[in-house]
């Protein structure tokens, strides 16, 4: 079965934070990028120049909110769709269990989180735990390493 990330974006502000993801994106063979709101997207100055090419590899289109993104995303067949945020009810990346087929992961704005109406529709929320006295990582580190600890739970999994 295919094993494809779908990313979304939750208004994020940084065009550079969004062409590191786009980078990230293509690393890890993610099937497209969908920003939503306001986040920039290509062809911003900024973010082509962030992303080195990768703007070009990877599929990407837009919508106003995540809460639209993740229910058309439903209805094209995502088996499941994650929330990264912490809380009490978020469970580390690591230890999710991640099922076959289609999968969309949401990463929302560094300081508003992603929308509350797309945490409903989520399946559940993922997280980094956050060890230190900050408990603060750039949306684009958490990417990386969210979307890596997918990658290898699936390849456990096998």
């Amino acid at each position: 079965m295919e094993q494809k990330i779908i990313i979304v974006l939750d208004r994020l502000r940084s065009a550079h934070n969004v062409g590191n993801i786009f980078r990230i994106a293509e690393a890890v063979g993610a099937a497209e990028i969908i920003g939503c709101g306001y986040t920039p997207m290509p062809p911003h100055p900024r973010l082509v120049k962030t992303a080195m090419g990768s703007d070009q590899m990877v599929k990407f289109r837009t919508f106003p909110s995540s809460m639209e993104a993740v229910r058309l995303l439903r209805a094209e067949g995502a088996v499941k769709v994650f929330v990264a945020e912490p809380g009490l009810e978020s469970v580390p990346a690591w230890e999710e269990n991640y099922p076959d087929g289609p999968i969309a992961v949401v990463f929302g704005n560094e300081a508003l989180g992603v929308e509350a109406e797309t945490i409903a529709l989520a399946d559940g929320c993922i997280q980094l735990p956050m060890l230190g006295r900050k408990a603060s990582i750039n949306v684009g580190n958490a990417a990386a390493a969210i979307l890596y600890a997918i990658i290898a739970r699936r390849n456990q999994e096998k």
